[in-house]
C-alpha cells in the first residue's frame, strides 16, 4: 500500500498543474502534510498563469484579427510549450552562456534547445531572406534609384529608438541596438541582431516587431496625414520606365558586392536576400525559385516562430524591461514612418513636386504592407491616383536598408 501511495505521489507532484501550484524546498516528498512534504505554494504562479492568458491573446490576433498569423501563431505556441513547469522543453540559460557548449545540448538538450540551435547560429532568419528575396519584386527601384534615399529616410527610428532604450539606463549598448532594429520593421532582421546582441530579450523584440508590423494599417495614417498637405496628397506620379532584364539579373548581383565591401556584417542578410530574388528573375531556376516561396518559406517560418516564443518564459518575460521594449518599438515605428516621410517632401520639393510624399511612409521594410498603405490613404483623397508601385521601390529599399543598419550594429557591437 505505501508503494502505491509513493507512486501516486510521484505521479501527482511530476504534473505540471502541481509544479505550477507549488515548489519544491527540499524536505521530504513522501508525506501528504504539504508543511513536512518538501512543497511549499508557489508564489510566483501568478506570473505562468498571465503567460497563459499572453498566449491566449496572441492566438486570437492571430487567428480571428488575422494579425501576422504565419509568425504570431507559432510564436503563441512556443510560448506555450516553454512555460509547462516540468518539460523541460528549452533552457535559455545554455544559449546566453559566455561558452556555449553545442555538444551538450546536442546531447541533453529539449525538443526547442534543438529548434533553436537554428536561431542562435543565424540559419532561419538568412533562410527566411531567400524566401523573401524570391517574392519581391525590386523593379520599381530599380526603375527609380531614388527610393533608395526614401528606404535610408526611414531606418531614422532605428537609430532614435537605440538612442532611447541606451539613455533610460535598463540596457546595455548591445541590447539598445537590438530594440532599436524594431524600427526596421523587419522580423528576420530583428531576430538576427538579437539573438547575437542579447539573446534574453529575443522573445519580447520579436513579439513587439511582429506585432507592429501587424498594426502598421493604423500606426502610419495618422502621421501621413499629419506630415503632408493635402495638395502633397494629390500629386499623381508618373508612370515608372520599363526595366530590362539584364538590369533585373545584374541588380541583385551589384548590390550585393557593393553592401558586401561597405558592411560585411549585412551580407549574410542581403546576400540570401538577393539570391533569392536572382533565382526569380533569371529565367532558368524556376523550381528553386518557387520552392524557396514556398516550402522553404513555410517550414522555416514554423521553426523560427515556435523557436522565438519559446525564449519568451515567465520569468524573461514580466519584467518592466519588457514594458520598455514594447515603448521604444512603438516609437521606433513611428519615427522610421515619419523619417520616410520627411524625406520624400525633401524629395518632392527638390524634383518639382513630382513625388508624392505618401510613399514615404512605405520606406519602413513590410512588405508590402506599408505600400498598400500609401496606396489607400492616397485613393482616399484621389480614387484614382494610383500609388502602389511607386510605393513598392522605397518599401523593398527599406528592406536594404533595415539590413544594412543591422550590419552596423552588428559591427560595432558583436
Amino acid at each position: 500500500m505505501s508503494a502505491l501511495i509513493e507512486s501516486l505521489l510521484n505521479f501527482l507532484t511530476g504534473t505540471g498543474i502541481w509544479k505550477i501550484l507549488f515548489t519544491p524546498t527540499g524536505l521530504n516528498h513522501g508525506s501528504f502534510n504539504l508543511a513536512d512534504s518538501g512543497w511549499a505554494f508557489n508564489p510566483t504562479a501568478w506570473q505562468l498563469l498571465v503567460m497563459y492568458v499572453i498566449v491566449a491573446a496572441l492566438v486570437y490576433l492571430a487567428i480571428v484579427k488575422k494579425f501576422e498569423p504565419l509568425l504570431l501563431l507559432p510564436i503563441a505556441i512556443g510560448m506555450l510549450l516553454t512555460n509547462i513547469p516540468g518539460a523541460n522543453l528549452f533552457h535559455l540559460d545554455y544559449f546566453i552562456a559566455d561558452n556555449i557548449d553545442f555538444g551538450f545540448i546536442l546531447h541533453h538538450g529539449g525538443f526547442l534547445d534543438l529548434l533553436y540551435l537554428g536561431v542562435k547560429l543565424g540559419i532561419y532568419p538568412c533562410l527566411i531572406f531567400i524566401g523573401i528575396g524570391a517574392m519581391t519584386d525590386f523593379t520599381p527601384l530599380i526603375s527609380n534609384p531614388k527610393s533608395l534615399l526614401i528606404g535610408a529616410g526611414a531606418q531614422l527610428g532605428v537609430f532614435v529608438a537605440f538612442a532611447l532604450a541606451l539613455l533610460s539606463g535598463f540596457f546595455s549598448p548591445n541590447e539598445a541596438a537590438a530594440i532599436g532594429i524594431i524600427g526596421g520593421a523587419d522580423g528576420p532582421t530583428a531576430i538576427l541582431v538579437t539573438k547575437t546582441l542579447a539573446p534574453a530579450l529575443l522573445g519580447a523584440i520579436a513579439i513587439a516587431a511582429y506585432s507592429y508590423m501587424a498594426l502598421i494599417p493604423m500606426i502610419q495614417p495618422p502621421f501621413m496625414k499629419m506630415l503632408t498637405t493635402k495638395k502633397e496628397r494629390l500629386i499623381k506620379m508618373t508612370a515608372l520606365r520599363p526595366v530590362s532584364q539584364l538590369e533585373k539579373i545584374l541588380f541583385p548581383i551589384v548590390v550585393t558586392f557593393v553592401v558586401g565591401l561597405i558592411v560585411p556584417d549585412a551580407l549574410a542578410l542581403v546576400g540570401c536576400l538577393m539570391f533569392g530574388n536572382l533565382l526569380n528573375v533569371c529565367g532558368v531556376t524556376e523550381r528553386l525559385s518557387k520552392t524557396a516561396q514556398n516550402e522553404l518559406m513555410n517550414i522555416v517560418t514554423i521553426f523560427l516562430g515556435i523557436s522565438v516564443g519559446a525564449t519568451a518564459s515567465a520569468a524573461n518575460f514580466l519584467r518592466i524591461e519588457t514594458i520598455l521594449i514594447i515603448f521604444c518599438g512603438l516609437a521606433a515605428f513611428c519615427i522610421s514612418t515619419c523619417g520616410g516621410l520627411i524625406t520624400a517632401k525633401i524629395m518632392n520639393k527638390a524634383c518639382g513636386n513630382t513625388i508624392n510624399p505618401l510613399i514615404g511612409s512605405a520606406g519602413v521594410s513590410a512588405v508590402p504592407m506599408a505600400a498598400r498603405v500609401s496606396q489607400m490613404v492616397g485613393q482616399k483623397y484621389d480614387p484614382s491616383n494610383f500609388l502602389l508601385m511607386h510605393a513598392m521601390g522605397p518599401n523593398v529599399a527599406g528592406v536594404i536598408g533595415s539590413a544594412v543598419a543591422a550590419g552596423v550594429f552588428l559591427s560595432t557591437f558583436a
